[in-house]
């Protein structure tokens, strides 16, 4: 494949190929350089695969993990669901029946059951009928066959005892319609052997809710993603450990060892939803198992009997949640997904294997993660990998007693900062794992906590007092299900350890992998320490100091847009001298202002021959005290004034304070008096242009988007983490000032577009984007770029964290 990459890109761009494949044999590698997507699988992983070489035969590609079949059982079960619900069934025994008939459906076509079993009971019953059945079925699941009775129906006592606690609790007896006996004899016709239980654990977990079903598939998680994280959590070093062992002198005893290894090793997933990182965990466990045991039991075209063989179970799997519903599914899915392997296996040596009864189970905890010890479930000491995709929260949309666990658990006395709620699960499992340095971490999360203030709120609690490191990391990525319309989310990916693991750092979605930098920062960029960028209260670099604009507290009352202006001026003409334009962030990129009445300066006489502007000032004195911060209502004794009063008297540059995660560059300009700029305004007064330059150039943006916070996804400008702490150049910026002169003329050419025309990436100018490329050019040089630049942003960023370093150890 890398003979293949260097070959393709010294073509020219008219004979560039869309695909890339390379095969062993044994594995494929298929890699589509148009959409940017590259896949990995073994041979005997083709036929659900198939669909990526639709291009070979001209058709539409299709995708893997679009999967009908789980869609299609998951809305019929809803269905079932709904005419159980109208005919008042108990609703928390309907959390326990829908799984256990679709568990029954799943046995009836995977030689748990005999095949079709279920399905001729079935068609025995109607609606009146299929209830009493169903309750004296799942009873005999529950009873080996020497305790059930000698006088039981032939076709009940046929069925197999299956046990695993999934038949234990009685549940009330079904009142089932003739619909729902249709309903549930028309999911009994789908193959359920084709169900993938982490997926349909997923989508099985919005079968209670109907918006949510409506959207099927709506919220699952790809194998895809999830394999992003159990691949460099354990997945890939074991697979290193199977080539190692079985290539060795004494290969048979070194193959041994690992399968005994992977027989003890424990998983933990403390916020586990309906189960699907387990499940794909134990699958992937089981097939690295499967390999080993067909190493040592090479028996040729000899059946043999496997039941003795696999050592790896369900049990050594661990779960929290505190929903009982998707607690449960994720009991089924680790069970369905035991029962996958272990006809995989038995097909290897040509018999059908089923381990029932189930002699073990998962152990899924029903509780809240966070308030309890989770040595309760499994003891520190034992546990292997702590894995999973946490729940979300934005500081801002926490509940309250979501915040009081976030600063209860980081140790932040009075104030939860500005963690997301996610952080709480990273605090917990670096607290966890103080007791058994050896365990692993590998957490999905919000991309906000690499950015911003977040990073320095988290990162030296967990990196210096928990002493962990990170081991291995995917930049951020979106996050989403399979289904169309589904919203996506950024999201990181960060594997924690304390032991001397390598580091791999991954690029984004497209698993190219950063071989072995040297440490992760917190940025998740390649680094020579982990130091994190923390809020200046003043500018360290030198530079002049970047203020917010002006804040009214006002009500309302000083501003007016252009209509409310004119109308006001037309009873009170006196006014307008003191009618300024106002500019905020929005404002300024879409070339347009308000008004605001600017009256610091005005004299008591003057001001009483306005009566109108008086009634205003009268209307903010009575908004401030009717505040109830007292702040505010000290304003009051000032009502003339502005909360933040910032009159810039001469040209000013202007940074929007949020700007959009689309644009390459966020539109900075001057502007001049007699505009005020807003508080979503910050402003340098008097700024030469080869401050503009520089502030505009792609060094400064990277910095931006690597240390700056974020406002939902859009950029967040801030002077304390972002312009304070910005490392500048050595020598004087004079030199940037052609450069920056003609990314003003390239905008000056196009008076008809605002700056946010202007700076949209697809209809930037291209003698703007040419204006910017040659300034980024000249700015590199000023870093000591050399003649070409900086080769990437990732090499910007790692050479601006050291150049920070050094620049606060000499601050």
């Amino acid at each position: 494949m890398k003979q293949a990459e260097e070959y393709v890109m010294g073509l020219p761009d008219d004979k560039m190929p869309q695909y890339m494949l390379a095969c062993d044999f044994a594995t494929f590698h298929l890699v589509d350089l148009d959409a940017g997507d590259e896949h990995q699988f073994a041979l005997d992983e083709l036929p659900e695969n198939v669909g990526l070489f639709g291009f070979m035969a001209e058709q539409p590609r299709t995708e893997p993990d679009v999967d009908p079949v789980n869609q299609k059982a998951t809305r019929i079960l809803g269905e079932i669901f709904d005419s159980m619900s109208k005919s008042g069934y108990i609703p928390g025994d309907t959390e326990q029946y829908l799984p256990r008939l679709a568990f029954c459906m799943f046995a009836d076509d995977t030689d748990i059951f005999e095949h079709g079993q279920f399905g001729r009971l079935l068609a025995q019953t109607n609606g009146s009928t299929l209830g009493p059945m169903l309750d004296h079925l799942f009873q005999v699941l529950d009873t080996p066959k020497d305790r059930r009775q000698s006088s039981l129906d032939p076709v009940l006592a046929a069925f197999p005892y299956v046990d695993g606690r999934l038949f234990g609790r009685r549940l009330a007896v079904a009142a089932l319609t003739d619909h729902t006996q249709q309903l549930i004899v028309k999911a009994d016709s789908y193959n359920w052997s084709q169900i993938n239980p982490a997926i349909f654990g997923g989508m099985f977990q919005n079968v209670l809710n109907t918006e949510k079903r409506r959207r099927a598939g709506a919220h699952y998680t790809t194998e895809e993603n999830i394999m992003k994280v159990i691949r460099p959590l354990f997945l890939d070093q074991l697979y290193r450990e199977f080539e190692t062992a079985k290539s060795g002198t004494n290969w048979r005893a070194a193959l041994e060892r690992l399968q005994n290894k992977l027989a003890g090793l424990r998983f933990l997933d403390p916020a586990c939803g309906s189960g699907n990182f387990l499940a794909i965990s134990y699958r992937e466990l089981r097939r690295l198992e499967l390999k080993i045991i067909l190493k040592l039991h090479d028996t040729g075209t000899q059946r043999l009997d496997v039941s003795g063989l696999s050592r790896v179970d369900v049990h050594q799997f661990y779960g929290i949640e505190k929903d009982p519903f998707p607690a449960h599914i994720a009991e089924i899915s680790l069970w369905m997904a035991d029962h996958l392997v272990n006809r995989e296996l038995g097909a290897k040596y040509g018999i059908a294997y089923a381990r029932i009864p189930f002699k073990r189970s998962p152990n899924i905890l029903r509780a809240d993660a966070l308030e309890m010890d989770w040595n309760e479930l499994i003891s520190a000491e034992r546990c292997s990998y702590i894995l999973g995709n946490p729940p979300y929260s934005g500081a801002k949309m926490q509940s309250k007693q979501q915040r009081q666990q976030v600063r209860r658990i980081a140790g932040l006395g009075g104030s939860g900062g500005t963690l997301d709620y996610v952080a709480a699960w990273f605090f917990k499992a670096a607290q966890y794992t103080e007791a058994n340095q050896q365990t692993r971490i590998g957490f999905v999360a919000t991309n906000s906590i690499t950015q911003g203030e977040q990073a320095g709120q988290l990162w030296p609690a967990m990196l210096d007092n928990y002493g962990m490191r990170i081991q291995f990391a995917y930049r951020s990525f979106k996050w989403g299900s399979e289904a169309p319309n589904m919203a996506h989310v950024h999201v990181v990916i960060i594997g924690l350890g304390r032991d001397g693991a390598q580091c791999r750092l991954f690029h984004t979605d497209d698993q190219t992998l950063e071989e072995n930098p040297r440490v992760i920062s917190p940025y998740l960029v390649g680094a020579e320490s982990t130091r994190v960028v923390r809020e200046a209260p003043r500018p360290l670099n030198g530079l002049p100091r970047l203020k917010m604009g002006s804040k009214p507290i006002d009500g309302g009352y000083y501003i007016f847009n252009d209509a409310e202006k004119e109308e006001f001026l037309q009873v009170e003409p006196g006014a307008e001298p003191y009618m300024r334009p106002y500019i905020s962030a929005r404002d300024f990129l879409r070339g347009r202002h308000r008004w605001i009445l600017a009256l610091h300066e005005i004299e008591p006489d003057r001001l009483r021959a306005l009566p109108q502007t008086t009634e205003r000032v009268g209307m903010v004195k009575a908004y401030r005290l009717a505040s109830r911060a007292p702040s505010t209502r000290k304003l009051a004794d000032t009502p003339t004034l502005y909360h933040l009063n910032v009159i810039p008297q001469m040209s000013f540059l202007a940074i929007p304070s949020t700007s959009s995660e689309r644009r390459k560059y966020v539109p900075i300009g001057y502007l001049e008096p007699p505009a005020i700029p807003s508080n979503a305004t910050m402003i340098v007064q008097n700024a030469s242009l080869g401050l503009f330059g520089l502030l505009i150039s792609r060094m400064h943006m990277v910095w931006l988007y690597y240390v700056g916070g974020r406002l939902e996804t859009r950029f967040r400008y801030s002077a304390g983490l972002v312009y304070n702490t910005f490392p500048v150049p050595d020598c004087p910026l004079d030199g940037l000032e052609p450069h920056a002169r003609r990314v003003l003329d390239a905008r000056g050419a196009h008076p008809t577009s605002t700056l946010a025309d202007m700076y949209d990436p697809v209809t930037m100018p291209a003698d703007l984007a040419k204006a910017h490329r040659r300034l980024d050019r000249a700015v590199d040089r000023l870093y000591g770029g050399g003649g070409v630049g900086f080769d990437s942003d990732l090499e910007r960023i790692e050479f601006l964290l050291e150049r920070y370093g050094n620049m606060i150890r000499d601050s």
